[in-house]
């Protein structure tokens, strides 16, 4: 399942500060690590899928395009993920997702509920 929440932007004349997590929004429920994904225009990442962990996804800087689905037999549906149109976005676990950049360069924060372990995710890389 899929969830888009509204995050707050405050606009400021010297640079907007731009809301991501905090205790009052109850996400996530459990911490395990955030990072931050650089991805170049026109460059592809994924497929992944989390068997366990849900991702919590928003783009601060740039413009992707996350596009996902529950298994490989089903459609692939897209959503654009950008700072001009910014949202934070709950991935549950099992299902399938890549991204792709749509500018120069732009950056995807990730909080998951678990430390990362190659034993926990799986990877494809058929072409989307």
């Amino acid at each position: 399942m899929i969830k888009k929440i509204k995050l707050k932007k405050i606009k400021n004349k010297k640079g907007n500060i731009l809301k991501y997590l905090n205790k009052n929004t109850l996400y996530p429920k459990k911490f395990g690590e955030t990072y931050f994904n650089q991805i170049k225009k026109n460059q592809k990442k994924g497929w992944i899928l989390h068997k366990k962990y849900f991702c919590y996804i928003s783009v601060p800087i740039g413009k992707i395009q996350f596009t996902y689905k529950k298994n490989f037999n089903s459609k692939e549906k897209i959503l654009i993920l950008s700072s001009k149109k910014y949202f934070l976005l709950r991935v549950s676990p099992k299902i399938w997702f890549s991204i792709k950049g749509m500018k120069k360069l732009s950056l995807l924060v990730n909080t998951i509920t678990g430390i990362h372990s190659d034993k926990e995710i799986l990877k494809n890389n058929i072409s989307i």
